[in-house]
């Protein structure tokens, strides 16, 4: 499954991504005392220990099933309670290279395997071109499209970064540029270009999962087997008797991280939601919680930082609250509204301060205005809007960057459907992607109507929204051009 999709702007990503360097021993031993490993060896135990067992069975018939395609079976009527030495003696190892006579195995001699020169050896030709087509391969270019999926799939979790080579062709060639094996199931991402390792710009994805930890990995670079940074996170974990005892990092959350927000003014702050109740802020560079929130009585499903006042942030929660927090006035117990179910999903609207929208857990979406806000726990702010999206639970929501009040939802019906917003809100267009349940979707800044899409198939899926034709009937001038790169 695809848990969750983001797009690295264009311009961002380096054009010829470095090779990863092997660990150092101190890096080995902090990855050990860090509990990693552990956490690896665990989960694969019980199934080790099955396969131990299922191996030793299946040994015994792998041998026997070998000899009888040889013809040289044992006749034995006791075959199943044979011993495995008794299985290899059927093969007659001994003898293996006594061939039968006329029959040529491996060739008539060396004459067919030394060549004078590699230019006359048939398998050696455009060995140059080969190497060459793999080294453009890797190179991303300045018009490539670049997304990254957090993906969990046969219980390997991992982040897969993706080439679409033209987001404006329906047709484009789309591929897996390389990808990053991360230690936890993943639930949540959020890109960020915080210069955590010097310069000026960066390109990292933060990664929330089902550990209290959140890793920030450098996506320039391959084969990569450990972040460039940890916010949070567990430092030991000891057993006596039937207790356990867990010890975290200062400021770490107690349990998964389910969402994760960026701020591009700041761009060193990074918000956290959590399973434990609590939001956090962080600062990336120094790897330290500079505040937390306790604005929730269950688990904060998601967050967002305001497009206009960068201070300002939102909180979504399975206590069925929003909460909007000023990040000046920490001691504030912050505005609240209340809705009717779980909060799945929640943005701000990118073309006004003042209004933002959040998706529920029954198939609602709701609109909210600001200006009503009370810090009045037995106020009820009403919805501007009110939508009912989907059959299912909505997990995620998008506003259009170029448009205003276009908006996407996508849900566990296994639908993304998008709405016009003004006036009276109206669905314009439904698709079902092929992706099973949808857990994210994501527009690109770069290509605005390309939008993203990851569910349950664990296939990135890529939808043109121009190709609808009423969209393009009220939004085609607006274009699908790529945007230039950043410098």
């Amino acid at each position: 499954m695809i848990a969750a999709v983001s797009w690295v702007p264009k311009g961002a990503s380096k054009s010829v991504p470095i090779a990863a360097q092997p660990p150092s021993k101190d890096e080995i031993e902090e990855m050990i005392k860090s509990g990693v490993l552990e956490t690896r060896e665990e989960s694969e135990n019980d199934e080790n220990m099955n396969a131990d067992a299922f191996n030793r069975d299946d040994e015994l018939a792998r041998a026997l099933s070998a000899a009888d395609a040889l013809g040289k079976a044992s006749k034995s009527t006791k075959t199943e309670t044979d011993s495995l030495a008794d299985a290899m003696k059927d093969l007659d190892m001994d003898h293996y290279d006594e061939e039968d006579d006329g029959v040529e195995l491996f060739g008539s001699g060396l004459g067919n395997l030394y060549y004078a020169s590699n230019d006359m050896d048939p398998y050696l030709k455009d060995h140059g071109d080969d190497d060459s087509e793999e080294e453009e391969d890797i190179i991303i270019k300045s018009d490539d499209a670049v997304i990254v999926c957090a993906r969990n799939e046969d219980d390997v979790s991992h982040l897969e970064v993706w080439i679409l080579e033209d987001p404006t062709d329906v047709n484009s060639n789309m591929y897996v540029h390389h990808d990053i094996i991360i230690p936890a199931f993943p639930l949540c991402t959020a890109w960020l270009d915080c210069p955590i390792k010097g310069g000026d710009k960066g390109n990292f994805i933060a990664v929330g999962s089902m550990e209290p930890a959140i890793e920030i990995w450098d996506l320039d670079i391959m084969d990569e087997v450990q972040p460039s940074a940890t916010l949070g996170g567990i430092i030991e974990k000891k057993k006596k008797g039937n207790k356990k005892s867990v010890k975290y990092k200062d400021g770490s959350h107690t349990d998964s991280v389910l969402g994760l927000a960026w701020n591009k003014e700041y761009r060193n702050v990074l918000a956290s939601a959590s399973a434990d109740t609590l939001v956090k802020i962080w600062d990336v560079a120094t790897e330290t919680c500079k505040l937390t929130l306790e604005n929730h009585t269950d688990k904060v499903q998601a967050v967002a930082w305001n497009n206009f006042e960068p201070q300002v942030l939102l909180s979504g929660s399975f206590d069925h609250s929003v909460v909007m927090s000023d990040g000046r006035q920490p001691s504030h117990s912050g505005f609240r509204w209340s809705v009717e179910a779980d909060i799945e999903s929640l943005a701000w609207d990118p073309h006004t301060q003042h209004s933002f929208v959040v998706s529920l857990e029954n198939g609602m979406v709701m609109g909210f205005d600001i200006r009503t806000a009370s810090s009045d726990l037995s106020a009820q702010s009403k919805p501007s809007f009110t939508l009912h999206a989907h059959d299912k639970a909505v997990c995620a929501i998008a506003y259009h960057k170029s448009v205003p009040n276009l908006l996407a939802t996508a849900s566990m019906d296994k639908m993304v459907k998008l709405w016009d917003l003004s006036n009276e809100p109206s669905c314009i267009a439904s698709k079902n992607p092929k992706a099973g349940a949808v857990f994210s979707i994501s527009f690109s800044e770069d290509c605005p109507f390309t939008l993203g899409i990851g569910g349950s198939k664990g296939k990135l899926e890529v939808w043109d929204i121009l190709s609808d034709a009423e969209v393009a009937r009220r939004y085609g001038r607006y274009g699908n051009r790529p945007k230039p790169a950043a410098p």
